[in-house]
């Protein structure tokens, strides 16, 4: 059996969700999100993420995490602050010596759908049957987390190692 937790990183929203891997099924361990308010100077912002990434990671025990690759259309200001979010989700994981790897959302798409051009709807309906639970995550960060998890459980040998401490 292994932990593994799933980040869809953000700086308003970050998704997160704990899953166990054993054998080829999987059950929820615990789901949700990190917000911060949009009046908050983003030093400030980041530290509360990091703050509650670490208290999860103490809490839930994961031993591995699954985490998006950052994808981002035109706005490269909110990439940026994105980026700053992602790399305080790492930087999280790291210091609780979790191994990390990324999955592009395509490549998460194809694997709890099929097709890596899903919409949220689809992702969520999948992560809803997957798990077995009687209601859609939310809100959709939640839900894209827990995707990411799954990904990485069922991605075998396939698996893209970001960083590991030794």
């Amino acid at each position: 059996m292994i932990r593994i937790l799933g980040i869809d990183p953000g700086y308003a929203i970050m998704g997160w969700g704990v899953i166990e891997k054993n054998g080829n099924s999987f059950k929820p361990v615990a789901y949700g999100s990190l917000t911060t308010d949009k009046d908050m100077p983003m030093p400030e912002r980041l530290k509360s993420l990091y703050a509650g990434l670490m208290e999860i990671m103490a809490e839930y025990q994961p031993e591995e995490m699954s985490i998006e690759e950052l994808y981002f259309n035109d706005n490269a200001k909110t990439a940026i602050f994105v980026g700053q979010a992602r790399g305080v989700a790492i930087l999280a994981g790291i210091n609780s010596g979790l191994r990390i790897y990324e999955y592009t959302p395509l490549q998460i798409k194809m694997n709890i759908t099929g097709f890596g051009r899903a919409d949220k709807k689809q992702i969520q309906f999948m992560v809803k049957t997957m798990l077995g639970l009687k209601e859609v995550p939310k809100p959709d960060d939640t839900a894209d987390a827990i995707a990411a998890a799954i990904c990485h459980g069922r991605n075998g040998d396939a698996k893209k190692k970001l960083f590991e401490m030794k």
